[in-house]
């Protein structure tokens, strides 16, 4: 869970890096049944620069959806989007990575995070999301850190943070 508890019980974020020596604080969220790269820091202004829409900090998913016309699906995507209730997409960058019969990876970048935005974007274009994976933010990236697991920020990916300040 992408909280530092849970009443619930569930393990949590917090409890990944307990080992640290610090207390951090996820940088945005996952919702609950997404996975992927999750910055945790104590720096509360890069916390803020990386969050704040104003940054437009981008955020790139691996999507596995289900559906059919992924081609067609995926150039609406590019394009802005409004949902039932008034909400509204900016595009996103996406790239068909593959598909098959009924099922389709895409690679998704947006900028905005809001809630649960590229299910409800999908859900518009009449994809069901399968899997959501985010494997990069701004210029850091998951790379093939397994689930779980931590790392320490290298030089250049904590200039990167201090650069959108």
């Amino acid at each position: 869970m992408t909280t530092l508890s849970d009443e619930r019980g569930r393990p949590t974020v917090a409890e990944l890096v307990a080992d640290v020596g610090v207390r951090l604080y996820p940088v945005g969220r996952l919702d609950f049944d997404s996975e992927g790269l999750l910055i945790m820091t104590d720096d509360g202004a890069a916390a803020n620069a990386l969050m704040h829409p104003s940054h437009q900090i981008p955020k790139t998913y691996l999507v596995k959806v289900r559906g059919s016309g992924f081609g067609a699906a995926a150039e609406k995507l590019t394009h802005p989007l409004t949902d039932a209730d008034g909400t509204r997409f900016q595009g996103a960058q996406v790239e068909l990575v593959r598909a098959s019969a009924d099922t389709a990876v895409l690679r998704m970048t947006i900028h905005e995070g809001k809630n649960r935005e590229i299910r409800r974007m999908c859900a518009l274009v009449g994809l069901q999301v399968l899997r959501l994976r985010r494997i990069r933010q701004g210029e850091i990236e998951l790379g093939t850190l397994p689930a779980g697991k931590w790392r320490v920020l290298t030089a250049e990916e904590v200039q990167f943070l201090h650069s959108i300040r």
